[in-house]
């Protein structure tokens, strides 16, 4: 994918657009009839609450994958991935995943429930980061939902589209991921953040009018593969410490709903580490109820307290940083610039989101790029970022 650390402006998105249409008619000898863009997220507080049930304030970034699409009257589907030159032909529809290539598996997901429309010819690429924590994989699948709908006319809501995105993903792709990424990279709006309850499915928005800040995003470098890693661990010890808490309240809906009281009376009850999860997620909640209130407020720096916060919860209690993650939030805490910064996404590596002064946000990259570089031997990938529109049909003939 595409690198850098500045915002896109309009001729770089339509470059960037413009390179996956041309790629489509170079593979396939034709034009495509569909075209989307499917942003990425970030999430500003409410990480590992959404599976539990839990509040979160994502938002859809003005970084993209753009799909393009024609259907088939053969059945077959035909898949290239732009970014990395290569390509599959699968004929029906397979009974679970493909070994190779495995990005396949997230746009095979999405025509499986939605039980196989028709043929289709995709080409698709970006400038997400994949491996970083902005959901490059959400935004794939929502492409996918979104151009096969307007190709077949489902006449699927955007609401249905993002189920569709996150059943592909829990059944067919295999990480048990929430409904979060999907939403927002779907249902995002230009400078707002969205106020998602996870168990109800309703949110509201809040607006970011705040031109003198950005979202910088710092790659550590060390690749998240949820699949394979501890994140279907710490959904089980939650839901350990979710049934434990239900001896003592049968009533309780959610883990995330379960009070500080509460969770200090079954404190003797749970194996430490278990606790020590139940506390991050009680705390985060209670992080995400006062973020709101200070978004409403514009009280920014407060925000910025809070991502310090949760990162030193993921850290301590929930347990997905790594060194990496560690330095540059430390490394950030140096710089006059930047209000606030954490870990963001599922853990594990990926990216640190940095709440800067735009004024300071080169320098602040700066900074941190030397400081890495010289720990750790290897650059520091950043991107300068702003919350931006969801998935939309670009064209469509």
């Amino acid at each position: 994918m595409l690198g850098g650390h500045q915002r896109l402006g309009h001729s770089q998105i339509v470059s960037a657009q413009q390179r996956i249409w041309e790629t489509f008619q170079q593979i396939y000898g034709r034009r495509p009839v569909v075209g989307v863009r499917s942003p990425g997220r970030i999430n500003l507080l409410g990480e590992h609450t959404d599976y539990n049930g839990g509040p979160v304030l994502p938002a859809a970034i003005d970084r993209a994958i753009w799909l393009a699409a024609a259907p088939r009257a053969d059945g077959r589907c035909r898949l290239w991935a732009c970014d990395y030159g290569e390509g599959c032909d699968i004929e029906s529809m397979p009974n679970g995943p493909v070994a190779q290539p495995s990005w396949a598996n997230y746009l095979l997901g999405v025509l499986a429930e939605m039980r196989w429309p028709g043929g289709v010819d995709v080409a698709f690429g970006g400038d997400l980061p994949i491996g970083a924590g902005v959901s490059s994989s959400a935004a794939l699948e929502n492409a996918t939902a979104l151009a096969a709908n307007e190709l077949f006319s489902l006449g699927y809501t955007r609401l249905d589209l993002l189920r569709v995105a996150h059943r592909a993903e829990n059944h067919f792709v295999g990480v048990s991921c929430g409904i979060m990424d999907m939403l927002a990279g779907m249902m995002g709006r230009k400078n707002t953040f969205i106020h998602l309850d996870c168990q109800t499915l309703t949110w509201e928005y809040l607006p970011f009018e705040a031109p003198d800040l950005a979202f910088v995003l710092c790659h550590s470098g060390v690749e998240r593969r949820l699949v394979a890693s501890e994140y279907g661990v710490r959904r089980r010890e939650c839901e350990q410490g979710l049934a434990i808490l239900r001896t003592l309240d049968p009533g309780l809906e959610a883990l995330s709903k379960a009070t500080p009281a509460l969770l200090e009376v079954a404190k003797d009850r749970m194996p430490k580490v278990v606790f020590r999860r139940c506390r991050y997620v009680v705390e985060e909640v209670a992080r995400v109820a006062a973020a709101v209130e200070a978004l409403r407020h514009s009280n920014h720096s407060t925000l910025g307290t809070f991502l310090y916060q949760t990162h030193e919860g993921l850290r301590t209690d929930f347990e997905v940083s790594c060194r990496e993650l560690d330095f540059l939030v430390e490394q950030a805490t140096r710089h006059p610039g930047c209000l606030g910064a954490r870990l963001m996404g599922a853990g594990f590596g990926g990216c640190t989101l940095n709440l800067v002064h735009q004024s300071e946000a080169l320098g602040f990259i700066a900074q941190l790029s030397e400081a890495y570089a010289r720990a750790f031997s290897r650059p520091l990938p950043t991107w300068v970022v702003r919350p931006s529109d969801g998935a939309e049909v670009v064209f469509s003939d």
